[in-house]
């Protein structure tokens, strides 16, 4: 029988972006759920008219938050997460949490020195403004587009802006963007843990936010670790993979690698 499933979103998105793949995933009998951020409204409408609540909010509290998700569960979950949330799960992995892990353009964790413009431009509604790095930010649709939906046409673009964007904190953007300068940094790592559980790492070739050199710089940092790692690149594709043309392709792609490292594994135990 499939096991739980969490999936993690990603930095100015709602939990509803994950609708198809909570679709698709219950569809083939997993025990599905989405969990919202710490401090966000389970409304999107909700969180735009009322982001302030997001002020501060940085990564280890929102980690802490699907740690005790995960470990109030009574079987440990598969966990999938999308952009910022895909770091996060390799974060809850190597607090030896979950028994596979699918990071899908993840942002990078300390260590990850690659760094390209498009990265930048794309996080730059953020790092722009230091003086309000413990704010709220929010995207207007062309930031949004190029962004997230890059590749899309121009309606399905703006109907992504208008279902799934709302106002994010900005306090996670320094503490990924500035990681590799600060001495006990939040987003670490330890990439030679080798008894934790099996992860996908994905890039998207088109993808503006996390571009594939950078996923795959992530991917190699795991190279002397023991535990599974795999990597793959989505061609055509720009950063909001899990949903819009060819979404069902990034999931029928994650269900058989999880079908695949899944098939072996012991049984698991809950985490106390």
């Amino acid at each position: 029988m499939p096991p739980n499933m969490v999936l993690v979103h990603g930095a100015w998105l709602a939990s509803n972006s994950w609708e198809h793949f909570a679709g698709y995933f219950t569809d083939r009998g997993y025990d599905v759920i989405a969990p919202e951020w710490p401090r966000k409204h389970d409304d999107v409408a909700d969180q735009r008219a009322d982001p302030e609540e997001l002020a501060g909010l940085g990564v280890k509290e929102i980690v802490d938050h699907y740690d005790a998700i995960v470990r109030a569960m009574s079987e440990p979950p598969v966990l999938v997460g999308h952009s910022f949330g895909g770091l996060f799960v390799e974060m809850l992995l190597d607090r030896g949490l979950g028994i596979a892990g699918v990071a899908l353009d993840p942002a990078a964790p300390k260590g990850v020195l690659r760094v390209e413009p498009s990265q930048l431009k794309a996080a730059g509604p953020a790092l722009n403004h230091p003086l309000h790095r413990h704010g709220v930010v929010p995207l207007d649709f062309e930031e949004f587009r190029y962004a997230f939906v890059n590749t899309w046409d121009e309606d399905a673009a703006r109907d992504a802006y208008d279902r799934y964007a709302v106002p994010e904190t900005a306090r996670i953007l320094f503490q990924g963007g500035l990681a590799n300068f600060a001495l006990h940094p939040a987003t670490r790592i330890d990439f030679h843990k080798a008894d934790r559980a099996p992860l996908l790492i994905t890039a998207g070739e088109k993808d503006n936010t996390v571009p594939p050199g950078v996923s795959k710089a992530a991917f190699h940092k795991y190279e002397h670790s023991g535990a599974t790692t795999d990597f793959v690149e989505f061609e055509g594709r720009s950063h909001l993979l899990v949903a819009g043309p060819g979404w069902d392709e990034v999931a029928a792609y994650v269900a058989a690698w999880l079908d695949r490292v899944l098939a072996d594994a012991p049984v698991a135990k809950a985490v106390e």
